[in-house]
């Protein structure tokens, strides 16, 4: 039916390609403006990325106050009943770390363009840079703890034999070698797979395949009968191991949105090295 995008939560370009001119679907570019500005999929509107966030440093990477995200959500037309797909034109961290802040906010309705405006334009799909005019709504934003862990969380889950810590950075940092807060190391028990692992850079950075993700994660102990916790520095990159667990079928998952910024700089925090 012309109202129902009927999209899966990973979405390749031809499938969006034959529906973009869904009423229901609302495409979202989170790209730097002057990408956008020069190209982007026709009909889609720019969200700035740091309207997601907030900060209180030296932790960065919050969640902004329910009333200024849903500001930022009404501006761009958004409704409980629209479809939201996102991509950005790196590596679609940007985009996934959007998915998640809707998970958070209740919003079910979302799709990832796989591989972003670099697999988009790749397939030979058509690019414009003509700006889109949007009717703002009045979307209200009601935070749930269903997918966010907080500090305190984490304190609560450290000896969980049910709880899964993943650890998204580089190993460097997982092992403290290389510092970006007052404190190197991991939250004790975390478990260390790199977001980048589940890229596939020769496919225009699209998820690899899910079978090849499972074993992955599996491999690691990042099994979905767990509840898994995935953080970052600032929860973007982690964001995109967020989307990649959810579009495997991942049950329990919660993105940590201080992750490092706060956990790092806290004297009071446990930590590990090596």
């Amino acid at each position: 039916m012309v109202n129902e995008p009927e999209l899966p939560l990973l979405v390749e370009p031809e499938q969006l390609a034959q529906r973009l001119d869904n009423s229901r679907i609302l495409v979202v570019d989170v790209s730097d403006a002057p990408i956008y500005a020069r190209h982007h999929l026709s009909g889609a509107i720019r969200l700035e990325y740091s309207r997601l966030l907030a900060s209180r440093p030296p932790v960065m990477g919050l969640l902004p106050e329910s009333e200024a995200l849903s500001a930022t959500l009404s501006a761009i037309g958004l409704t409980p009943e629209t479809h939201v797909v996102a991509y950005d034109n790196e590596t679609n961290n940007k985009a996934c770390r959007f998915l998640w802040t809707l998970d958070v906010a209740g919003h079910r309705h979302f799709s990832l363009l796989d591989g972003g405006l670099k697999a988009w334009q790749a397939a030979g799909l058509p690019v414009d840079g003509k700006p889109r005019l949007v009717t703002p709504t009045n979307y209200r934003v009601q935070y749930s703890s269903e997918h966010c862990a907080d500090k305190a969380y984490i304190l609560a889950h450290l000896d969980d034999p049910g709880v899964v810590i993943l650890d998204t950075r580089s190993p460097a940092e997982y092992a403290g070698n290389d510092r970006r807060a007052a404190r190197a190391g991991h939250i004790p028990g975390a478990v260390n797979v790199e977001w980048t692992q589940a890229i596939d850079r020769q496919h225009h950075m699209r998820f690899k395949p899910a079978e090849e993700l499972r074993a992955l994660y599996t491999g690691a102990g990042v099994t979905p009968d767990k509840e898994i916790i995935v953080h970052c520095q600032t929860h973007q990159r982690s964001s995109h191991t967020y989307i990649v667990l959810k579009s495997l079928g991942y049950p329990r998952l919660k993105g940590y949105p201080g992750s490092w910024s706060e956990w790092g700089n806290d004297p009071d925090t446990p930590i590990e090295t090596g």
